[in-house]
């Protein structure tokens, strides 16, 4: 019989790292970029991150912590997300740092603030997809007994959508070419795709 490791959360895990993020993986990253009502540029990785719906787009990530991406968004009602990909794996780390509120990111981090279309908050230049996305819910996340945990969920809708034209091949994105890094267990586990680990299946008739 296969032996198995069986543990309540509250209680602890009993393992050397916590093993639930490195279940749950590999997760695309959040790299999100905000603006202040004042002006002050923000950019931050989240790996809680995924889409939730087709029509209309909808994204979303999870803050632990009331940090400056949410706060931001609250006061404007908008955001980017940008594609977090291999070349660019250094500066997303870089932007990860925790530094003070009137800090700005993309200057942390070498990168360049190109301007949105539809939203105040710029975009990353550097990255080759971008979804322009207006606050849709902001919601902060309870337990089962319905207490409220430091985390906030924030789903926007994508209102414009940015992608380099060199990943679209016949009319088709090209995930591969994208080098879209992903987030997976342990302190600093992420993962890249290749072709090879391509296989494709269609849905049932």
């Amino acid at each position: 019989m296969t032996a198995i490791h069986s543990y309540d959360p509250k209680t602890g895990h009993g393992l050397k790292h916590d093993p639930l993020n490195a279940i749950v993986a590999p997760r695309p990253i959040g790299w999100i970029s905000t603006v202040s009502a004042a002006g002050v540029r923000n950019l931050a990785p989240y790996s809680f991150f995924n889409a939730f719906n087709y029509r209309p787009p909808i994204i979303g990530f999870s803050s632990t912590g009331w940090k400056d991406s949410v706060r931001n968004i609250e006061e404007t009602g908008q955001f980017v997300w940008n594609l977090a990909t291999r070349p660019l794996a250094q500066a997303v780390n870089a932007t990860s740092a925790m530094v003070a509120h009137e800090v700005d990111e993309f200057e942390l981090a070498g990168l360049t603030a190109a301007p949105s279309v539809r939203v105040a908050a710029p975009r990353v230049a550097e990255s080759p997809v971008a979804f322009e996305c207006r606050l849709t819910q902001m919601i902060r996340l309870t337990d089962a007994e319905g207490a409220p945990v430091d985390a906030w969920l924030t789903l926007g809708e994508v209102v414009m959508v940015h992608i380099d034209q060199t990943l679209l091949i016949d009319g088709v994105y090209d995930t591969v070419a994208a080098e879209p890094i992903l987030r997976a267990g342990g302190p600093a586990d992420y993962f890249g795709i290749d072709p090879a680990g391509r296989f494709q299946m269609y849905r049932p008739t």
